[in-house]
């Protein structure tokens, strides 16, 4: 594969050099070259033939050997395709202006979605099969490999349509709703913001945003706002035709409101999802209050939304790759060893991308990839404090996923709900790994508002997300195609109750909805945020009680991947995910941090 081309420096002051320029991940690992993929696509195609012939109409006289064989040869399929899935998306995503790796993924995709529209029948007929048949079926020890993932996927049996109609709804899904996802992303991969004269991609302005120097942070706001409006017609638009795409597969299937798909996909009934809401916004006023405070230190008359993540403080210290690598890997090993130790062949078997790359997708993920191969993490590293959180975060992912593998392809994946439990835990990790080292009370502040600074980002923010998410589907249904304006006000409505009077939110922010990939790929998304954060501050308490022990039950839950519901895995942890006072306790810890900043700082 070639070089990917790195940013010319743009101001050295602003990015300076980190390590991580040369910090790419060696996707050979997946496939050597283009023949070896097509090779898995052609034997892929070939293998999705035969099992269609060998199951279709047949999958209702199954006995438990038979569908655990059926279950075996589908889980071969998936992983292969599965894995050549991730090797284009993964190609495209660190270029996603070459047009080839543009082509290649657009291959994989229809190659994909071919194989899905051969192997649909076999999810028809095993949602048909009686419930007294199928219990009796899973109840054999012979389908444990798959037990769960059969139970969930007969969930959908009331808002499943025929062969037919579920096949047109695939074939369609390349011209439709993924189109767009990609047009979105290419879109904003290509924009570039204009700061003194010098254009920035969408991570570098951003990273401005964390600046000490309130001038950098106003002029980067305002380039970001510039640049956004200058394609706010393109953004309206997609925004629109993915909105009205997800209320007509809605209305086909008869789901009851936007979110329910989201919520069954996630395996968490829709009374705790609004219970998890409604305590994150009877907690808005910690919010009002952290910023309060972050005003008098920051020593200015108004906090503005570019204010907001300005640092405190020694959290502005630029911190380089090796740094970075030192501290996660630390925290992580002395946490336990067997974690530290599969963080470290992230580094040293090039399994991260962080190096800034011209047209590279924005943002951070790490990709489970299939049961056969191993994770990958993306990451556009610019040397700020929220970059090492960052990295403990997706290295977070990348740990659950390296270690959910041994569930195979059917349990490996979690629910949205429970796979930013270790993502979070990880950051919580490095911050109290930190916390104990520094005794400067000025230091611990800095570090603390940071802290802060993520929860609300997580909760409070990702909460207020989901209110946007659900008045722009609602409107969109009721009213018809939105306007840009539509959405700016539906944006501002859904934020300032957040905010209260304690950040005078501008009409430039009106349209910075407009960037946010997760309305888009995955509608419904954000509050699993606030569920993880919240989870973890419960999991991290348990921790401190329990001592060492903790550390060899917390990995076995991470080993355990999806193969039961959420609530009975988290439950083995003593957590009822299902009582409406667990939220409001997570809720009152985060206040409980907003209450020791207010402290110390009275101090300092």
């Amino acid at each position: 594969m070639k070089d990917f081309p790195l940013l010319p420096p743009t101001d050295a002051a602003d990015f300076p050099s980190t390590g991580a320029e040369s910090v790419t991940w060696d996707l050979t690992q997946l496939f050597s070259d283009a023949a070896a993929l097509q090779a898995t696509l052609d034997r892929s195609t070939e293998t999705a033939a035969g099992f269609a012939e060998a199951y279709r109409d047949r999958v209702a006289e199954l006995d438990a050997a038979g569908l655990a064989d059926a279950m075996q040869a589908l889980g071969a399929l998936q992983d292969d395709i599965g894995k050549a899935y991730t090797y284009a998306y993964l190609a495209w995503s660190t270029d996603t202006a070459d047009p080839a790796r543009g082509a290649q993924l657009q291959k994989v995709r229809e190659a994909y979605t071919a194989i899905s529209t051969q192997l649909l029948f076999f999810d028809l007929e095993w949602t048909r099969v009686p419930d007294e048949v199928a219990a009796a079926l899973l109840a054999d020890a012979r389908l444990a490999f798959c037990r769960h993932h059969l139970e969930v996927a007969r969930l959908q049996k009331p808002y499943m349509l025929s062969e037919p109609e579920e096949k047109i709804l695939i074939e369609k899904s390349n011209t439709g709703r993924s189109a767009w996802n990609r047009f979105f992303d290419e879109t904003v991969s290509d924009m570039r913001f204009v700061v003194d004269g010098k254009p920035l991609t969408q991570q570098q302005v951003l990273a401005r945003l964390h600046d000490a120097d309130r001038d950098k942070r106003r002029v980067a706001a305002q380039a970001f706002t510039d640049g956004l409006k200058g394609n706010l017609r393109s953004l309206t638009f997609i925004f629109n035709t993915i909105l009205a795409d997800k209320a007509l597969d809605d209305r086909l299937r008869g789901y009851p409101s936007w979110i329910s798909s989201r919520n069954i996909s996630n395996e968490v009934a829709d009374e705790d999802v609004e219970a998890l809401i409604q305590a994150v916004q009877d907690g808005y006023p910690h919010v009002q209050r952290f910023y309060r405070i972050k005003q008098r230190l920051l020593g200015i008359d108004t906090m503005t939304e570019y204010d907001r993540y300005a640092p405190i403080g020694e959290a502005n210290r630029h911190i380089d790759w090796e740094t970075a690598r030192e501290m996660v890997l630390s925290s992580y090993t002395e946490f336990h060893p067997e974690m530290g130790a599969i963080t470290e062949r992230f580094f040293e078997e090039n399994w991260i991308d962080a190096a800034l790359g011209e047209a590279k997708r924005g943002g951070a993920f790490s990709h489970g990839c299939v049961p056969s191969a191993h994770p990958y993490i993306l990451m556009n590293y610019t040397g700020k404090i929220r970059d090492v959180q960052t990295l403990a975060h997706e290295l977070g992912h990348g740990v659950h996923q390296y270690l959910s593998r041994e569930q195979g392809i059917f349990h490996a994946d979690t629910p949205l709900t429970t796979a930013e439990t270790a993502s979070v835990f990880g950051e919580m990790l490095v911050f109290q790994r930190l916390m104990k080292a520094e005794t400067d009370p000025k230091n611990r502040l800095a570090m603390l508002m940071g802290k802060i600074d993520d929860s609300i980002a997580t909760v409070f923010r990702q909460v207020s997300m989901n209110r946007f998410e659900n008045r722009i589907h609602g409107e969109r249904r009721s009213k018809g195609e939105l306007s840009a304006e539509d959405l700016s006000a539906a944006w501002m409505d859904t934020q300032r109750p957040m905010f209260g009077d304690s950040v005078a939110l501008s009409e430039n922010y009106g349209v910075w909805w407009s960037y946010i990939p997760h309305f888009l790929h995955t509608p419904g998304y954000v509050y699993a945020y606030a569920f993880g954060e919240l989870l973890v501050l419960a999991l991290y308490q348990r921790y401190q009680e329990s001592g060492p022990g903790f550390a060899d039950q917390y990995l076995d839950l991470l080993r355990s991947g999806g193969k039961d519901w959420p609530h009975v895995l988290v439950g083995s942890l003593g957590v009822d995910l299902r009582d409406p006072a667990f939220w409001a306790g997570g809720v009152a810890a985060i206040g409980a941090l907003v209450d020791e900043a207010e402290a110390l700082a009275a101090r300092i």
